[in-house]
């Protein structure tokens, strides 16, 4: 699938196709993630409630890193 880069403000966006957009279940205000693999882009939906769970685990990761790390001993 081909896509135009465009100028949006300041910036650049690119417009998905709608046969993407249907086929990922994608609407308008979904997040995604985008990584950059060398020279290509990888754009991957948000699932909010891996986001959640990832948060949770940074905040315990924060919270008890010193026991955390005691205990791998």
């Amino acid at each position: 699938m081909e896509a135009k880069i465009r100028k949006v403000g300041n910036s650049l966006g690119v417009i998905l196709p709608k046969q993407l957009i249907e086929d990922l279940h994608l609407k308008s205000g979904d997040k995604v993630t985008i990584e950059r693999e060398g020279l290509s882009l990888q754009l991957r939906p948000v699932d909010p409630e891996f986001e959640d769970w990832a948060e949770a685990y940074r905040q315990v990761n924060l919270d008890y890193k010193d026991v955390l790390k005691a205990l791998s001993k």
